[in-house]
């Protein structure tokens, strides 16, 4: 492989903005700042939030409903 074309690591440092969290990583670019990571995003955690609006079929009909109304 040709070294010249593949962009060089370093040590990153990426931090959570929901909970503080520290990762650091190697990457091509600076370290950035994450919106949710592994240790606050509920499909993570297991605190997922359940969504009690039915089914798509069933928002569609009852909008529908509704412009009919």
């Amino acid at each position: 492989m040709n070294a010249t074309i593949h962009p060089e690591l370093t040590l990153a440092t990426f931090t959570c903005s929901s909970c503080g969290t520290v990762i650091e990583t190697h990457s091509t670019g600076a370290g950035q700042s994450l919106e949710v990571c592994s240790n606050c995003h509920p499909a993570y955690t297991g605190r997922e939030r359940s969504v009690a609006s039915g089914s798509r079929i069933e928002r569609f009909e009852r909008r529908l409903a509704q412009a009919r109304a």
